[in-house]
């Protein structure tokens, strides 16, 4: 449930604990040392803008850390390879999961920072980083400064919620800060084709309510800025009326019981514990609403080894066509009005 949930134990206005990953960083498999393609004609210098200040990267960096929870995609993406990524669950060799693994090749893996206990600035600096890049994540004003002291850093996005940046911004601003923008603009423009693709060929989908929801301490959903919601607007799908107004400026909320009645959409995406589609089936105040009784929804169960589960928890220029290819067809089988269809 990690993948799901963890943005959440990092902010105090969504309190609870999650079960922890061990402490430690891994030791790089050869040299550590992290490697790139050459950068774009005049991509340095570059000012990139972020929620506490402005980092000012002169040259092409070559030791990359990634203190955000998923950019090793959209580097490796870029044939760049971190020297240090941060692991938040799935406890895969250099927090590399499949599709970003193949992107390494033989490479040496990345020295593996656990955020159980934030971030790990020794570790960090010991890495001797000439990038610090953290734009999916959760760094604090403070975390700033200390990370400022050691290289370059690109924390989160001005005006967005912590860990709400959008997957074409996340590929775009790695783009800037490692001189490679107009690769990482045909990377976003690749997968927005398959995006639109999927569009014209599920008309079905246009203009439906949906939502992505996820059974902890009652029922959690997402909002407009949050990652998984911009999957389902990406594929047409529109948002519930008053969403937002409801979970105010966060990335998604836990709502009351009373309020259940937000779950019955045309399609709502669900991410269970390992075990707990049965026990949320069988909820005796979600298991008579007609959005269950009628086969709306879609339950993609915890398993770290579920290319979908990681998939959607990533939200990447690399995992997003093994969302399109798996999640697509259960929405199909959800909104076609026949609850005996499945996928």
């Amino acid at each position: 449930m990690r993948s799901i949930l963890r943005p959440l134990a990092l902010l105090a206005v969504v309190p609870f604990v999650l079960t922890a990953c061990g402490s430690g960083a891994e030791e790089p498999a050869a040299s550590g040392e992290g490697s790139s393609a050459g950068s774009e004609a005049g991509a340095f210098p570059v000012s990139i803008k972020n929620k506490f200040g402005t980092a000012e990267i002169k040259a092409a960096p070559q030791r990359v850390v990634s203190v955000g929870l998923i950019e090793q995609d959209a580097l490796l993406a870029l044939d760049v390879v971190p020297v240090g990524t941060t692991e938040w669950f799935g406890e895969k060799p250099g927090a590399l999961f499949p599709w970003a693994k193949d992107k390494l090749g033989d490479r040496p893996l990345p020295t593996v920072l656990k955020d159980k206990d934030g971030i790990q600035f020794e570790q960090i600096a010991a890495l001797r980083p000439d990038l610090i890049i953290g734009l999916y994540s959760g760094i604090t004003a403070d975390d700033y400064k200390k990370l400022t002291a050691i290289a370059p850093t690109v924390a989160q996005p001005p005006g967005l919620p912590d860990y709400g940046v959008a997957w074409q911004d996340a590929a775009r601003t790695v783009g800037q800060a490692v001189g490679k923008p107009k690769q990482a603009d045909e990377l976003v423009k690749g997968i927005e084709d398959r995006f639109a693709k999927v569009r014209s060929e599920h008309p079905e989908f246009q203009g439906k309510p949906a939502l992505m929801a996820t059974p902890y301490e009652g029922y959690f959903i997402y909002g407009s800025q949050d990652p998984r919601s911009g999957l389902l607007t990406d594929l047409g799908f529109t948002l519930p009326s008053g969403l937002d107004s409801l979970i105010g400026d966060k990335f998604g909320a836990n709502i009351s019981a009373e309020r259940i009645k937000l779950l019955d959409q045309q399609a709502l995406v669900w991410f269970p514990t390992k075990g707990g589609t049965a026990k949320l089936q069988a909820d005796p105040l979600y298991k008579n609403l007609p959005v269950r009784t009628q086969g709306r929804d879609i339950f993609v169960e915890e398993n770290f080894d579920d290319p979908l589960y990681g998939a959607t928890s990533f939200v990447s220029v690399l995992s997003l066509p093994i969302v399109l290819d798996q999640l697509v067809p259960k929405l199909k089988a959800a909104v076609d009005g026949d609850p005996a269809t499945t996928a």
